[in-house]
């Protein structure tokens, strides 16, 4: 009899894209191959979709997700991601990106950043409220954030820094307020942190930064933060765009290259988070965060009871 970890395997052996071909088959039958393993990549993508779906719904969480649909590679979590859209009826307005700087690695176990989509629902204006209730993270992000001005479609060869930044419309100050449907999501791993969005939650973006902002050094750019209960400053802290992969511009530019290895056009009109500039601000229900990028401008958020 087979143990539990055989069975896993065999199981596992059948999900995404795990299928092997036989390179001695007709080409009619390659073709059915290929048609199969696509579908049941899809099935099974989707069915993690739901799964983490329903979470968010439900507020509730999951150690791991189901053994039937559980992504084991990066390219499986971006498959699960991918279908998260068409399961939750949202659009995607945009992209943010997870662990940027050593320490943010190191704090979720992966060894490179995550890509996660920017949901229609979960974008907020500088000065709103955004929801507490069932955030578990309870931390804000001060973060760099772009708005494309051109699409930015896959292509064989690297983007440049240079390529990127010439597609950018804007820069805003921005707050991320994450959050993951996994726990502890710390010992996720790769795979789950990517079906689970990248621990995509809530997004609150400031005002377009006034023109002249390219002329800015952003890896020595620095933002001031702080925490209130009221009138009260809990705490402040400071950080820089040096803590985003070195600059916010070279985080920008790897996720468009990341984005192009896995075919997907970076869309004119979407916003790009570039993952926190400092140590997330620790909240709780009842506090407002507020960023100051000096000339750059400010952004602001209440994190509701």
């Amino acid at each position: 009899m087979a143990n539990c970890h055989e069975v896993d395997d065999a199981c596992h052996q059948a999900h995404y894209s795990t299928h092997k071909f036989d390179e001695k088959s007709p080409p009619w039958r390659k073709k059915t191959q290929m048609t199969s393993k696509k579908s049941k990549d899809e099935t099974f993508a989707t069915q993690a979709a739901q799964v983490i779906w329903e979470l968010w719904r439900s507020g509730q969480t999951r150690q791991a997700l189901p053994e039937t649909c559980k992504p084991l590679t990066a390219i499986q979590g971006y498959q699960a991601q991918a279908q998260l859209p068409m399961v939750s009826g949202r659009a995607v307005v945009g992209w943010k990106i997870a662990a940027t700087s050593s320490n943010g690695q190191a704090h979720i176990n992966v060894s490179s950043p995550l890509a996660g989509r920017l949901l229609s629902g979960q974008v907020f204006e500088s000065g709103d409220n955004v929801p507490s209730k069932g955030n578990r993270m309870r931390v804000a992000e001060p973060e760099f954030a772009f708005t494309m001005g051109q699409d930015l479609a896959p292509q064989t060869t690297p983007y440049s820094w240079e390529q990127v930044m010439a597609a950018v419309a804007s820069l805003h100050p921005a707050i991320e307020v994450p959050d993951s449907r996994l726990d502890p999501f710390t010992q996720a791993g790769e795979a789950q942190l990517l079906a689970d969005n990248a621990c995509a939650c809530h997004f609150v973006l400031g005002s377009p930064a006034p023109e002249g902002w390219q002329n800015s050094d952003l890896s020595q750019h620095e933002v001031q933060a702080r925490v209130l209960q009221g009138e009260h400053i809990r705490y402040s802290r400071t950080g820089s765009g040096a803590w985003v992969l070195g600059d916010p511009r070279t985080a920008l530019t790897w996720l468009a290259n990341q984005l192009s290895s896995l075919g997907i056009t970076l869309h004119k009109g979407h916003v790009v988070t570039t993952g926190t500039c400092m140590v997330p601000l620790e909240l709780q229900p009842g506090d407002s965060a507020w960023a100051d990028f000096g000339n750059l401008g400010q952004v602001s958020m209440h994190f509701s009871i």
